[in-house]
């Protein structure tokens, strides 16, 4: 009977309807795409849009012509999009709760599109700023909507692997800007010099074209994005069960639906159907919730491995590599990154999250240590390679996807679109830390040291998850909410 049913949904066996799920998910993941893309294009800009904006001039040195670059302004283009990130993940979680998880998913990709031609295009430094920070807020609203609104129109048994969906798309995305970034900055011979650069196509028109092509995947989310359902979690926290209804029951069948929508709504008490506050973060059990949250997005970053993709170039060099081997080694990256992700693909249903994290924190501090020794040892060139397509390999079938499935699930209904914006919030500024303290502690304490200083946070990383973080394989996010609600009450005497 339904209403049995309702009390353990998981076992229901829905009549799902797998290619309309699995289209709605790939139409989100198009956000997870742009992030990935727009995030990386502009490394491969950087060496031709400074030298147009003067931010990279000639300087003869002991008589030799040197390329100087201003260090104070190649940061701000490069950290800018940040602040439009954190902008982004801060609002899209109050607005998301708000206007709904579609609009918003339409909005970002109005912007992604918009922002993109933009930066592109821009006839100065100061514009050129000022849509990467747009950018960036798009960024920021896709790293929180499409994880988010995967998980909650995915059936509980297949959850894992549609939400880890997005992270296969952020790594397709990584991929195209690398390939893009080659080919263009290919086309600039070895040795130009800063007034070559900037006089040349490649200064003048090829880094516009690296931005402007973002536009293209992003018409494409913004016309697909409006033909997806809103999700049903949002339409019963807001009153719309039948609507809400309507929508699981193309997805999973009617007694699916009859019984999913009965199940949210036992885990929405009325009168806070249309509102979420803040505060409501610091209820104690929910707060337990939240640093859970917050710690994993600590961890993803701070275990060092974007530090191999935002510094790929620096790493290679001092390893011995020249620039277009270091330029090909990147690409490989990229490609290890997809190849591995397609692993937490087909095994974060199976395995669980637990093991697959595990696994990934051990495996990643087993590489870093290696690392440092390769640097201690001076056993650089391809020693290092290795150990760092191990790393990236470790990071992309655990941390890197299994992060945002656990981020997407572990939080109460009613409060799920603030909370994860609070997480993601924390995982970008995380992220610019990592990205801050990587040059001061590769000057400070070298550069094997630091790797040996990310093995020993994947160490600490590993013992959190070991007693912290709850297995939430196969099971509906109404009974995640139940398990760890209960888990986090208070004992009273």
């Amino acid at each position: 009977m339904i209403t049995n049913t309702a009390a353990n949904p998981s076992q229901l066996k829905a009549d799902e309807n797998f290619g309309y799920v699995w289209l709605i998910s790939i139409v989100a993941a198009l956000g997870g795409l742009l992030f990935g893309w727009d995030w990386v294009v502009i490394g491969g800009a950087k060496a031709l849009f400074e030298p147009f904006f003067g931010i990279a001039k000639d300087t003869v040195v002991n008589g030799q012509s040197v390329i100087v670059t201003n260090a104070n302004l190649s940061g701000w283009a490069n950290s800018c999009a940040l602040l439009g990130c954190l902008a982004g993940s801060l609002l899209t979680g109050v607005l998301s709760d708000k206007f709904g998880r579609k609009r918003l998913l339409i909005f970002a990709a109005f912007l992604f599109a918009a922002s993109s031609v933009l930066t592109g295009w821009a006839a100065n430094f100061h514009q050129f700023i000022l849509w990467r920070i747009a950018g960036g807020v798009a960024i920021g609203m896709a790293s929180n909507l499409s994880p988010l609104y995967i998980a909650e129109i995915s059936p509980a048994r297949m959850r894992g692997r549609l939400v880890s969906l997005n992270q296969l798309t952020i790594v397709i995305g990584i991929l195209a800007a690398q390939l893009l970034n080659m080919v263009i900055t290919q086309k600039v011979p070895d040795g130009a010099t800063a007034a070559m650069i900037a006089h040349s196509w490649n200064g003048q028109h090829g880094w516009r074209w690296m931005f402007t092509l973002v536009a293209a995947p992003s018409l494409l989310f913004f016309v697909a994005a409006f033909f997806v359902p809103e999700s049903p979690r949002w339409l019963v926290k807001n009153g719309l069960p039948d609507q809400a209804r309507k929508i699981l029951a193309r997805l999973g069948g009617e007694n699916y639906a009859a019984a999913e929508t009965e199940n949210i709504r036992q885990t929405i008490a009325t009168e806070e159907i249309s509102r979420v506050r803040l505060a409501d973060l610091k209820e104690p059990r929910l707060l337990k919730i939240l640093l859970i949250g917050c710690g994993l997005a600590v961890l993803q970053q701070w275990s060092g491995i974007n530090v191999l993709f935002n510094y790929g170039s620096n790493i290679f060099n001092t390893a011995g590599f020249g620039v277009n081997t270091t330029l090909l080694f990147i690409v490989i990256t990229g490609v290890v990154n997809a190849a591995f992700t397609f692993v937490a693909l087909g095994t974060v249903d199976r395995w669980g999250r637990r093991g697959l994290m595990l696994f990934g924190c051990a495996g990643i501090a087993v590489a870093h240590i290696l690392t440092g020794l390769a640097y201690a040892l001076h056993l650089q060139g391809i020693a290092v390679l290795l150990f760092v397509l191990a790393a990236i390999g470790c990071y992309a079938m655990s941390l890197a996807p299994v992060t945002w499935v656990v981020i997407s699930e572990i939080f109460p209904n009613r409060i799920r679109g603030t909370a994860i914006s609070v997480a993601v919030s924390v995982l970008w500024v995380a992220c610019f830390i990592l990205t801050l303290t990587f040059p001061l502690l590769e000057n400070a304490i070298g550069t094997g040291n630091t790797f040996w200083l990310y093995a020993a946070i994947c160490v600490v990383g590993f013992i959190f998850i070991k007693f912290k973080l709850p297995e939430t394989k196969g099971k509906s996010l109404e009974e995640i909410e139940r398990e760890l609600l209960e888990k986090s009450q208070p004992i009273h005497s």
